[in-house]
């Protein structure tokens, strides 16, 4: 659909709800820069009068002390709004814009806007300051909008007003002057509304009063329609790669159906075929229904539990120290990961020991912006009030517009995407942190991955869950560390391989493509023979894995957790990369050569590496030519080799000369191991040393690359207040000269002959009347008067002139003309609009005619 909404009339303007708050209204924050204006004035021309909101604007204004603002003006021929510029102190009120002064940062509180100085050095963000400190105030009732404009300014302070549940829009990118503000505010994942500046006023005010009232709009139109809700869920699927089946139904309806309204439809038939046709929109429902709410030590009960219990209870477990593996599964932008990392140093200071602990955190989210996010490590400023002081010297580097996490938290954690659902967990893990996610699952995912989690742990491992969260029926799995603390101990439960489902690309794919289930009692008639299979596959049959060509697996059966782990990194699910040590080696190249063999291969005596310990196991290899579904894939198997303790003696006798021999071979052998070490040992130190000049040279560009890219930063805010100052003056040119050319008009149309001179009584301007008294042309503008011909009886005019400049008193004299023409000749001061005297003004009335009737009479 194409058609632009209909903007709310002012009497179906929704009054306030209870959840506003004490300002009662919304507040529309506006960030712009170069380009911005064009996009300003067509947004506000599309503004009711009475829309029952309230706008502020913050652009880019050249920081010199000298610099006045004229935005105020030229926006207030736009709008019949009331344009002020925004005061400290003053009072917001509604149908009102207040645009925000040069050199100032604007914030609300109470109700009112307040100023404060912009830093004098450095990269300055006021857009993001402000929108920050909006989200801040209002929270749900903010509402931030991101038009034309160079840099990333908007950007975090636009995800702030979203995560606090705040509306976020921006200009459509193609229709900008600049883009980078627009596609860098789009990119975070936050903006819900992307339009043309003169269709996103009534988009806003549409979803404003959807928002407020839902009741007006026919919600339940997803649940009477099941087919073509598939078939969103799997549009999103095909073009978003995520499935969305297994999620809470009310969850995805409230979301889809606040998108469908925002279209103003009202058949979500009508939705489907838009998101088909629109990879715009079907980005933005992917981004809608991503969670992504979180904070650093969100829970302070179960932090403190941590802290306090949990890893004091690890350290004592281990007393001669340990590397302990984390996962948090759904990071978002990776606050609880760096909180899991603060929380384990601060417990680990407090260690009487000379144990060396430390922490390895696997952080992943299904939202690649997300995981973008959360690498930076970069947080604004906000989050003083959710670290403690103590932690955020300890840990963070203050910068100009936020925080950076030091870089010891920082090499703590790999971050990468991921979907909980379909790719392999993280295993051999001591805590699990999966907090206010499995709310948004259906039960039967919820028991799916619960089992999975309690396969990921070692014994006596933690989980961490949200407040909504808890075991359920798998409280047998699990025990609460404390009461009223969603941490919970891994219980020592064996599960059974029915009980457990690996995830897999094809159980997305089998849940995409769900058939109606059989009755009961024709399942269990048909299926006894199947089951008993099943059970002795499960329980008796060598651990393997289904891998295509490429090596990467497709199904996996049985536990493999001695043969394969995940990687570190970024989700990879191929063989080569998940086998461990040992095992890696013997599998390069087996699976294509197995493909080219008619007969299974058999690789035997492979020795894996698993911590401290080690064990031997067979691997076949067998490309698969039936069923067809299965053909062209391999099928990889792994049998544990039990190792005799003892080994037989044997008969057979070496002879001197043989054992001599061998000695010999022995010596040599050693002497060529230990020559090969050296050799190694000084590579090593070769190498040591050239990695240390090179981290050098690293650091040394890492520097300079910073100040560039400051220099870089600043060179490009001064040019997008130097296009914002030119689009000012340019506008101000067009009313100046507007305004010249109705004075102009007016002066002829008066046919009174004018000349303008300056104080040292040269001709500055004059209308086109006075050429019949005067020999002047274009080009005698700043002659003196005096040296001009006139035709005028008139030989004191100069000394007149001159006398007005002196007393400022009037001259009004009746003077002829050499073509016997009367004329009444006016001398005036030239009075500014500041009260300054700057020259003087002379016009010539022509009264011939009434001096004719005089003397008639």
């Amino acid at each position: 659909m194409s058609s632009i909404p209909q903007v709310v009339s002012p009497q179906s303007t929704p009054e306030p709800s209870a959840g506003l708050g004490s300002i009662g209204f919304p507040i529309v924050g506006i960030g712009c820069s170069a380009g911005g204006l064009e996009a300003l004035k067509k947004f506000l021309a599309h503004v009711p009068e009475k829309s029952g909101l309230a706008f502020i604007v913050v652009q880019h204004l050249a920081p010199t002390p000298t610099h006045i603002s004229m935005l105020a003006d030229i926006l207030q021929h736009n709008t019949p709004m009331l344009v002020l510029e925004a005061a400290d102190n003053l009072q917001i009120l509604p149908d009102h814009v207040y645009v925000a002064p040069p050199r100032q940062n604007v914030s609300v509180a109470n109700g009112r806007l307040s100023l404060s100085a912009e830093q004098s050095v450095g990269l300055r963000l006021p857009i993001d300051y402000f929108f920050q400190t909006l989200s801040e105030a209002l929270r749900e009732q903010a509402v931030g909008i991101v038009l034309s404009g160079m840099g990333g300014d908007g950007t975090q302070g636009l995800f702030s007003i979203r995560k606090k549940g705040g509306l976020c829009l921006a200009q459509e990118p193609a229709t900008a002057g600049f883009d980078s503000m627009p596609l860098s505010a789009i990119a975070t994942g936050a903006v819900q509304i992307i339009a043309p500046p003169e269709q996103l006023p009534a988009l806003l005010i549409h979803w404003l009063k959807y928002s407020m009232n839902k009741t007006e709009y026919p919600l339940g139109i997803v649940l009477d329609n099941q087919e073509y809700f598939r078939k969103i869920i799997a549009l999103l699927h095909e073009h978003c790669h995520a499935d969305f089946s297994l999620y809470k139904i009310n969850t995805l309806t409230r979301r889809i159906e606040r998108r469908i309204a925002l279209h103003k439809m009202d058949d979500i038939a009508d939705y489907a075929r838009y998101l088909n046709a629109n990879p715009q929109e079907l980005a933005l429902l992917y981004k809608e229904l991503l969670i992504g709410v979180t904070n650093f030590f969100r829970d302070p009960e179960i932090w403190k539990c941590l802290h306090d219990d949990a890893f004091p209870a690890f350290f004592s477990r281990y007393p001669e120290g340990r590397k302990l593996r984390a996962w948090v599964a759904g990071c978002s932008s990776g606050e609880e990961a760096y909180s899991l990392v603060i929380s384990f140093k601060e417990a680990a200071r407090l260690l009487d020991s000379d144990a060396e602990f430390s922490l390895q955190v696997y952080a992943t989210d299904l939202d690649p912006d997300a995981i973008h996010r959360a690498r930076k490590g970069f947080f604004s400023k906000k989050i003083k009030s959710d670290i403690p002081l103590e932690y955020l010297e300890r840990y963070f580097i203050e910068e100009d517009d936020g925080y950076r996490i030091k870089k010891e938290i920082r090499d703590c954690i790999v971050f990468a995407t991921q979907n909980v659902i379909s790719d392999p967990p993280f295993t051999k893990l001591d805590i699990l942190s999966c907090r206010n996610l499995l709310i948004y699952f259906d039960a039967k995912l919820q028991k799916r991955l619960l089992l999975l989690f309690h396969y990921a742990l070692n014994p006596d491992g933690i989980l961490m869950l949200g407040n909504a969260e808890s075991p359920g029926q798998l409280s047998q799995l699990f025990s609460p560390i404390k009461s009223k603390c969603r941490l919970f101990l891994r219980l020592d439960q064996m599960l059974s391989s029915s009980e457990l489902t690996f995830p897999s690309k094809s159980l997305e794919k089998n849940n995409m493509n769900a058939t109606p289930t059989p009755s009961k009692e024709t399942s269990e008639a048909e299926s006894i023979g199947p089951q008993i299979d099943q059970l002795i596959q499960q329980n008796y049959a060598p651990a393997a894995v289904l891998v295509n060509p490429d090596g990467d697996i497709m199904y996996i059966s049985g536990r493999t957790g001695s043969y394969l782990e995940p990687a570190a990194g970024k989700v990879n699910i191929n063989i080569h990369a998940m086998a461990r040590p040992g095992l890696r080696e013997a599998l390069t190249g087996v699976v294509k050569r197995a493909l080219q063999s008619p007969l299974p291969l058999q690789v035997k005596g492979i020795t894996i590496e698993e911590g401290n310990s080690s064990k031997v196991v067979d691997v076949t290899v067998h490309a698969i030519q039936a069923p067809e579904t299965l053909r062209g894939q391999v099928l990889i198997v792994f049998h544990d080799v039990v190792q005799n303790k003892s080994k037989r003696r044997r008969s057979a006798t070496v002879s001197r000369d043989e054992h001599q021999q061998l000695e010999r071979d022995l010596l040599q052998a050693r002497e060529a191991l230990q020559s090969m070490d050296e050799e190694m040992r000084c590579s090593m130190e070769e190498l040591k040393s050239a990695n240390e000049e090179l981290q050098s040279m690293n650091e040394e560009l890492q520097s300079t690359n910073e100040e560039l890219t400051t220099s870089k930063e600043e060179m490009q805010s001064m040019n997008e207040e130097l296009q914002t100052v030119n689009a000012e003056l340019q506008s101000k040119m067009e009313d100046l000269s507007e305004a010249r050319n109705d004075l102009m008009n007016l002066l002829n149309s008066t046919e009174i002959a004018t000349i303008f001179l300056d104080g040292e009584l040269k001709i500055r301007r004059f209308t086109s009347h006075v050429t019949t008294l005067f020999k002047l042309i274009q080009s005698d503008i700043g002659r003196p008067l005096s040296d001009i011909a006139n035709s005028l009886d008139y030989p004191g005019l100069s000394q007149d002139a001159q006398a007005v400049i002196c007393t400022l008193a009037f001259q009004d004299k009746l003077i002829r003309a050499t073509d016997g023409q009367w004329y009444r000749a006016r001398i005036m001061p030239y009075r500014t609009q500041e009260n300054v005297i700057d020259g003087i003004v002379i016009t010539f009335t022509n009264i011939s005619e009434i001096r004719e009737l005089e003397a008639r009479n």
